[in-house]
């Protein structure tokens, strides 16, 4: 059975456990050895990172193929109207071509860690959030979607891929478990809850209408 590592990879850490130039990586938070990441996660974003032991597992995880859903948090400028939601939902034609039909609305700011560094606000343009669910992999692909329709990412954080959360994950925390072959299904969905010890409270996380 293969091994998964769930990470909450803070700001500014590379998706990666080595580094020539002596960036934060992940071998200075996990200490688990022989694992690799299911898949990579930007250098300036926030949340959920797989590992796992397995190569068979690591590549139906990150094989775009499956399908495998995961769940944004997207802080951006400005507030998005019902057309550009729609057009996140319907798919949005970027350099690489057309994306996959998402689920995307807009949500109360997540009760999240503070960013370290702050993000940078614009005192004439306010910031909202959405949450954005999509079943592609492609390179920055949510910040892409996001500016497309005119609301450029200002702060991102992974909450979910397939069935796996960040929900008791502080950022900086790691955690292992056993990882049955069922799990491994497109589009199995996360359980919802609510975290305290991460700072994530669903109660708060409320679809805005």
């Amino acid at each position: 059975m293969a091994k998964i590592i769930l990470f909450n990879k803070p700001y500014d850490v590379l998706s990666q456990f080595t580094d020539a130039d002596g960036r934060a990586t992940l071998a200075d938070y996990i200490d688990h050895k022989g694992v690799y990441p299911a898949g990579r996660w930007d250098r300036d974003s926030e949340g959920l990172l797989v590992l796992t032991d397995d190569g068979r597992t690591q590549h139906e995880i990150a094989n775009p193929k499956r399908k495998m859903t995961k769940t944004y948090w997207a802080q951006v400028e400005g507030i998005p109207d019902e057309h550009a939601l729609q057009r996140l939902c319907k798919g949005v034609e970027l350099k690489d071509g057309l994306t996959l039909p998402a689920k995307a609305h807009l949500i109360d700011e997540p009760d999240v860690w503070p960013r370290t560094p702050p993000i940078r606000y614009r005192a004439d343009i306010p910031a909202n959030w959405i949450e954005l669910t999509i079943s592609e992999g492609r390179n920055r692909q949510v910040r892409r979607m996001t500016a497309a329709v005119g609301h450029p990412t200002l702060r991102l954080i992974r909450y979910n891929v397939g069935p796996w959360t960040i929900e008791d994950l502080p950022p900086g925390q790691w955690k292992a478990l056993e990882c049955p072959a069922k799990l491994l299904q497109a589009g199995a969905k996360p359980r919802r809850g609510r975290n305290k010890s991460a700072g994530i409270s669903r109660s708060r996380h409320r679809t805005r209408t």
